[in-house]
């Protein structure tokens, strides 16, 4: 068997022999994610560059979080994202200096800050998040809400079990 071209110009190799259906099904995810995962990457860029022209691409998640929790500490956010301190630290001063969040005392300890989003980061954020929605409405028109609602479902689980 040669191999199998998919639409988006990934190929398939020939499984090596012995290779169980099971095995099938995780290679197939696995190539689909690192697929998802590329575009995911290159429109986190031009959803940043939307924000603002100086954003980074990783901040867009940090907009993202801050936005659905209101307010959280840095160390919090570092760890949900899996980065170090010093990594946080450089890309919420980033967003600091393009007047995108601040930065408040925390009233359950006066050592600690919170950070949030600015007027203006809100504005700029939800703009782009709805021109964003706007598109997965229309490139998913032809699918039944039920379908929307179960990959939505499905990807909270694998995002959930990612976070265990």
């Amino acid at each position: 068997m040669g191999a199998d071209v998919h639409g988006d110009g990934t190929a398939n190799e020939p499984e090596p022999a012995g290779k169980s259906d099971v095995d099938h099904e995780f290679l197939a995810l696995e190539r689909e994610l690192a697929v998802f995962l590329r575009r995911a990457r290159a429109n986190s860029g031009e959803m940043a560059r939307e924000v603002h022209p100086e954003l980074e691409p990783a901040a867009y998640g940090l907009l993202v979080r801050l936005e659905e929790t209101g307010h959280q500490r840095a160390t919090d956010l570092a760890v949900y994202f899996g980065v170090g301190k010093a990594t946080m630290s450089r890309q919420l001063h980033a967003l600091e200096a393009l007047g995108l969040v601040t930065r408040e005392p925390d009233p359950a300890d006066g050592r600690a800050s919170l950070v949030r989003l600015t007027g203006e980061g809100v504005a700029r954020f939800r703009r782009v998040r709805d021109a964003r929605r706007e598109r997965y409405v229309r490139k998913l028109a032809d699918w039944d809400r039920a379908e929307v609602a179960e990959l939505a479902r499905l990807l909270h689980h694998l995002n959930a079990r990612a976070e265990s």
